[in-house]
């Protein structure tokens, strides 16, 4: 299974943890398998279907272009990481 590091702002939704195992062949899946188990996870990452602007998502180390329809390895580790404001 992969490996998603939750950014600590979506700690409260997994319990504290900072990864949390999930399934899925493609970052939709990933993201409805991290909803399942942590109920509004999805609402905090997506919009209408998409990724909410300003979120990115690191797949082995590289920053993944095609947005939900990535493709995830069985081994991948994953980062959803929030735009960083401020001036």
């Amino acid at each position: 299974m992969a490996e998603v590091w939750i950014p600590p702002r979506l700690q409260e939704l997994t319990g504290g943890k900072q990864q949390v195992q999930v399934s899925g062949s493609n970052v939709r899946q990933v993201i409805n398998d991290l909803d399942n188990q942590f109920p509004g996870m999805k609402d905090q990452l997506c919009l209408d279907g998409d990724l909410y602007p300003g979120i990115a998502v690191i797949i082995d180390g590289e920053t993944a272009n095609l947005g939900v329809l990535e493709r995830v390895k069985e081994d991948s580790e994953i980062h959803f990481l929030p735009a960083i404001s401020g001036g």
